[in-house]
């Protein structure tokens, strides 16, 4: 995370004597990325994070397949279509698209996850809609319709669906971190001028979570050198803490869980159709999250505010529509928790008859949250569960 935060009580020099009430050491834990030589954060527990009582092998409720995307074609998922009696907002989610880089999913749930650490990299999660709250060692972080949220690897977490509103959750898990764009922060970290959002923007925790309890089962999904149950090269170990995690008096540093609204995003926009990179929000190893938001669109006399046919020849570019009337796509079938994907090899771009019609426009309501990956996505078993096998096809339609 780009700029400090502390929390809670911590001593005034950090790796010193801290000791609880009954003349005990807190018990320190240092996590820290990339061999500790990038942003770290240093929590302060009153048991050692380190006990624990047994430990298992796991096997999760369901494995995922993937395959490649073939024959090669422009694909249309209708997300809404996976829906059932509701699920955990971990173990519940139903994988779309993936490659070695990073794993797309989708879940409408209901109750509460369980204590989960994913130590294959970082999670963004976008909701939909319906509300979330996200419990670690770090304290209490809520979300609402319409925000990102960032989970660091490694993190232990709890997620908890809130609201009357069902909890739509878009799960971007990453091998590697998601951070904001490197060309919109300073050498230091900090937001600069012609960034989209900045430190105003971000929320994290607030205060220390306090949990007292024993024996308590956590769930760890892991980087394995044999292809996990998933065949993505990870497995899963249940281990049974003897103390609860959530026993941190206090933390500081750069690294925490974090929470974004798409809507305090504010769009780049120009006189004649601006490229995709200025939707970028987020980066991620091989991969990059981009923001598409209500925004006053191209005001030169001449401009067509729609896209030009355009072919990334390096990307496959995975858009999820997620509110508002996503102009560019009208007659294709696209509704709201579609998700699209146009991959590298096949030019796309508006559907038949957009681009006169976007003409004298100067306005457009759209929400979407789109994937760009440097790698290609196969389909995993839900993708092929919930397609539109027609929208290939749709550019041919007068």
């Amino acid at each position: 995370m780009p700029y400090y935060r502390r929390v809670g009580e911590v001593p005034r020099k950090r790796h010193t004597q801290f000791r609880q009430p009954d003349g005990s050491l807190y018990a320190e834990e240092l996590m820290g990325q990339e061999g500790f030589s990038a942003d770290s954060s240093l929590l302060y527990h009153r048991y050692p994070p380190t006990a624990i009582v047994a430990a298992e092998e796991f096997r999760p409720p369901t494995t995922t397949t993937r395959l490649p995307n073939l024959p090669l074609k422009p694909r249309h998922l209708r997300t809404h279509k996976l829906d059932g009696t509701g699920a955990d907002p971990v173990l519940g989610r139903q994988a779309l698209l993936a490659n070695d880089d990073v794993r797309i999913s989708y879940v409408l749930a209901d109750r509460p996850g369980p204590l989960y650490r994913n130590a294959t990299g970082d999670e963004c999660l976008y909701l939909e809609s319906g509300g979330l709250r996200v419990e670690s060692p770090f304290g209490v972080l809520e979300a609402v319709a319409g925000d990102y949220v960032v989970i660091p690897t490694s993190t232990i977490h709890r997620l908890v669906p809130t609201g009357s509103e069902p909890t739509r959750l878009l799960a971007i898990e990453a091998t590697g971190h998601i951070g904001p764009p490197k060309r919109y922060l300073s050498v230091r970290g900090q937001f600069l001028e012609h960034s989209p959002y900045c430190e105003r923007d971000v929320r994290g925790p607030d205060a220390t979570l306090q949990v007292d309890d024993t024996d308590v089962e956590v769930l760890v999904r892991h980087r394995s050198r044999a292809a996990g149950p998933g065949g993505d090269g990870t497995a899963w170990t249940r281990y049974v803490y003897a103390h609860h995690p959530f026993d941190v008096v206090g933390w500081d540093g750069h690294l925490y869980p974090w929470a974004f609204s798409i809507h305090d995003f504010e769009p780049i926009t120009g006189r004649i159709h601006q490229p995709p990179p200025v939707h970028q929000t987020f980066q991620g190893p091989n991969f990059v999250i981009c923001s598409f938001v209500p925004r006053k669109v191209d005001y030169h006399p001449q401009a067509i505010p729609v896209p030009y046919n355009h072919h990334n020849v390096d990307s496959d570019e995975m858009l999820f529509y997620t509110g508002g009337n996503y102009e560019a796509r009208r007659g294709s079938g696209i509704e709201q928790g579609s998700i699209s994907l146009h991959p590298s090899g096949f030019t796309h771009g508006p559907q038949p008859g957009a681009a006169e019609r976007s003409i004298g426009v100067d306005y457009f309501d759209e929400l979407a949250v789109m994937v760009d990956t440097f790698r290609p996505l196969d389909l995993c078993d839900a993708a092929r569960a919930c397609e539109d096998d027609a929208y290939a096809f749709t550019w041919a339609r007068p």
